[in-house]
């Protein structure tokens, strides 16, 4: 018989890039959840957060047992100083002090000013200030920072010795899925070069993922492809992260919080990966057996997501050729995202902002809070004036759909749609 795991367990941190989303992660399981405020973060693309809306985000996290994290994780520039210093200021007088459990700061500016401003809130140091040995810990331990987020470069090896040299107060967190960065922490100028908007001020447009040829300069329009072998052009195109058959060795190295990438996703994706690691990890808790014998359910439900193919990334070593996509910048994409439950009317219709096309005939999945898939077949759709429609091609319009069987349907779960080629 397999004993019980009797380590701490680890804080499982969730992406948010909007209210609805936090929502979603906190109801699928996350210990954590980290946003951006609409000011000095690295997803400026995303929804993020006005003061409100942390204020709201806060009072649900917490409800549930769950913290929040606000990133202000940019590298300042000498006009950023009094904006930052300003932005703290309205948190401050907003009382948001009492309810972001810590900030995620790059900058040691930023991080002055927060200790100044804000001393009440505890500060993490994100993975793009580089921290890669134990004396860098140290470092930032000494200017008051609770928590460091490993450089995704880094071994578990390695982590495992940085943790050996840290005070034992002190956190590692560290990057356990999503996607990785072909420059070194995230730290990339392509963005700057090509288009003048900066990945380290949250404006990356991701030109690691665009195809490449090459032009001679006397024979301008003339695209020559690069490629090696018939693998395809896109050479800085890497694969995502993906530890759900490695949580043993997480927790082995000392690593106190498991984090998710993707404040850009979708509640579906925050959905799957939520709930699976979520049960993942209880699994492991309670008996590695256990876990070992679910891995083929963690496996397809992680899968359900968009993604592209999985690495370890450099847990186990230097990456290598095997880590790139060579052929497609795109996502695969098992799963269509539907929507998200609303509310339930007296006449048992299912009310939801339709995010994908669905049609009535469809089977749907209704992914349950506690690991199960619930099947429904769509019955009817109505729009919000309650008229019949065939189908819902319009994104965002509000809908009532008539499920055969709505009896374990709850308010936040997401429907999806199993994704089929044309």
């Amino acid at each position: 018989m397999t004993e019980t795991n009797n380590k701490k367990k680890p804080e499982l941190l969730i992406p948010a890039g909007s209210l609805e989303v936090l929502k979603c992660a906190v109801d699928y399981g996350a210990d954590a959840v980290y946003i951006g405020g609409q000011k000095f973060g690295l997803r400026a693309k995303a929804d993020n957060f006005t003061l409100q809306d942390m204020k709201e985000g806060a009072d649900y996290a917490h409800a549930k047992g769950a913290k929040l994290y606000a990133a202000v994780n940019i590298f300042a520039h000498n006009d950023d100083i009094e904006g930052v210093r300003e932005y703290f200021g309205e948190i401050k007088k907003a009382g948001l002090y009492r309810d972001i459990d810590a900030f995620i700061i790059s900058d040691p500016g930023i991080l002055m000013l927060s200790k100044e401003l804000l001393p009440e809130v505890d500060v993490h140091i994100s993975t793009q200030s580089n921290n890669t040995n134990y004396l860098t810990y140290q470092f930032w331990y000494k200017l008051g920072a609770t928590r460091v987020v490993a450089a995704r470069e880094l071994s578990l090896s390695e982590i495992k010795k940085i943790k050996e040299k840290i005070p034992e107060d002190m956190e590692i967190e560290a990057f356990i899925h999503g996607a990785m960065c072909i420059s070194y922490s995230g730290r990339c100028l392509l963005s700057s070069y090509f288009t003048g908007r900066d990945a380290n001020k949250g404006a990356c447009t991701h030109p690691c993922r665009w195809k490449y040829s090459i032009v001679e300069e006397k024979r301008p329009g003339e695209y020559l492809p690069i490629e090696e072998d018939d693998r395809g052009t896109y050479i800085f195109n890497s694969k995502d992260l993906c530890m759900i058959e490695h949580i043993p060795e997480m927790m082995d190295a000392g690593i106190a919080s498991f984090k998710i990438e993707g404040r850009m996703k979708t509640a579906l994706y925050v959905a799957a990966v939520t709930r699976t690691y979520r049960q993942a990890i209880d699994d492991y808790m309670e008996n590695s057996k256990l876990y070992e014998n679910h891995m083929e359910y963690y496996r397809r439900e992680i899968a359900a997501c968009t993604m592209r193919h999985f690495t370890t990334g450099f847990y186990f070593g230097k990456t290598d050729e095997k880590s790139q996509i060579y052929d497609n910048n795109t996502y695969i994409k098992n799963y269509i995202y539907i929507g998200m439950v609303e509310d339930i009317t007296d006449e048992g219709l299912v009310c939801l902002h339709q995010k994908n096309k669905f049609e009535v005939g469809d089977d749907i999945e209704i992914m349950a809070f506690s690991g199960e898939n619930i099947m429904a077949k769509v019955e009817a759709i109505y729009d919000e004036r309650l008229c019949p429609m065939p189908s819902a091609p319009h994104p965002k319009q509000q809908l009532f759909v008539k499920l055969d069987d709505i009896s374990d349907v709850k308010n936040g779960m997401v429907i999806r749609l199993k994704h089929c080629e044309a």
